[in-house]
């Protein structure tokens, strides 16, 4: 499918670099909230979910899955769920397990290629009679979205006609990598701080599975992969993680037409989040690579929506055909 790098962003000169582009969106766009109808569903290991609907009376609607310590509330999901809600659509805002105010019940907590429980949600959806949906996620959220697709392949449910990944990153054990250069510490040091907190959380409720002794010495994502992911999940080790939870390894396996848009000054990506050998030959992948956008940006202040929630709408209405 077409690779597009003439793509049509172009950044207000004032966000005149890709820290500024990334940052400025968290910090000045400020979406109204959503009158979210919250419902929580068990999970098949004992667990829950909180799902946050809104309800058009439609048949078709969007999934969106947010990205690392994200939650359904954060200004992306708010914008996007607003691109859709506009036109008439459902919209689902899911949060992954210890993402909502209450802390989940067992030690799995959530990563980037935990599709099961989106595939939870899925289900969920369709047991409520959706006949079309869409799957659309941010940077963790995406790689949930596209390993999900690639998968699943041909057991995709009949129901998903296609997804949007926005801002995600492809490999993860490169991409652990780069967030340790030097300009990257502001985003390492904020997500692990986050992190560290949920994991003295867990050890509180699970003290012999989380041990948090030496954890003040962990200064990379590697570090923390190794000491709490890789294990907790059954791996042998961070590599074997990375590999499976890395969504450009299922990229060959999508069947439902699937847009991954990745700015080329992503300041958290290597080369290897720029899947342009898949995308080539792919009959449903299609890739965009914006020169600008830096991390979950693509944004014009004083707009309403995005450049990216235009852009998706765009997609799901010309590709996947569901205006």
């Amino acid at each position: 499918m077409p690779i597009i790098n003439n793509s049509s962003y172009k950044a207000p000169f004032w966000l005149y670099n890709k820290h500024i582009e990334t940052i400025m969106p968290g910090i000045l766009r400020k979406p109204k909230p959503l009158d979210y109808q919250r419902q929580r569903i068990n999970t098949a290991d004992g667990d829950f979910l909180d799902l946050d609907y809104v309800v058009n009376s439609n048949d078709k609607i969007v999934i969106l899955s947010h990205g690392l310590e994200g939650n359904s509330d954060k200004y992306y999901m708010r914008g996007m769920a607003h691109k859709f809600v506009k036109h008439g659509w459902d919209v689902l805002s899911w949060n992954c397990r210890s993402c909502s105010e209450d802390i989940n019940l067992t030690p799995k907590l959530y990563h980037h290629g935990a599709t099961e429980d989106l595939n939870e949600v899925i289900v969920n959806v369709i047991s409520k009679g959706y006949q079309k949906i869409v799957l659309i996620g941010f940077s963790l959220g995406g790689s949930l979205v596209v390993k999900y697709l690639g998968e699943h392949g041909q057991r995709t449910p009949s129901e998903i006609l296609g997804g949007v990944a926005i801002s995600i990153p492809c490999q993860l054990g490169s991409c652990a990598k780069k967030l340790s250069d030097p300009d990257n510490k502001f985003y390492l040091n904020r997500f692990l701080k986050k992190l560290k907190a949920k994991i003295v959380s867990k050890s509180a409720q699970f003290p012999k599975i989380f041990d948090i002794n030496g954890m003040e010495e962990i200064v990379s994502f590697n570090g923390f992969d190794s000491k709490y992911s890789a294990p907790l999940y059954g791996f042998k080790n961070v590599e074997e993680f990375y590999n499976y939870a890395s969504a450009g390894n299922y990229i060959e396996g999508i069947i439902v037409p699937t847009l991954l848009v990745n700015s080329l000054n992503d300041p958290m990506f290597p080369d290897d989040c720029y899947p342009y050998a898949e995308a080539e030959n792919h009959q449903y992948f299609y890739l965009e690579t914006p020169a600008k956008g830096g991390h979950l940006g693509y944004w014009w202040p004083g707009q309403k929506e995005s450049w990216v929630e235009k852009r998706t709408y765009q997609f799901v209405s010309d590709v996947i055909g569901l205006g």
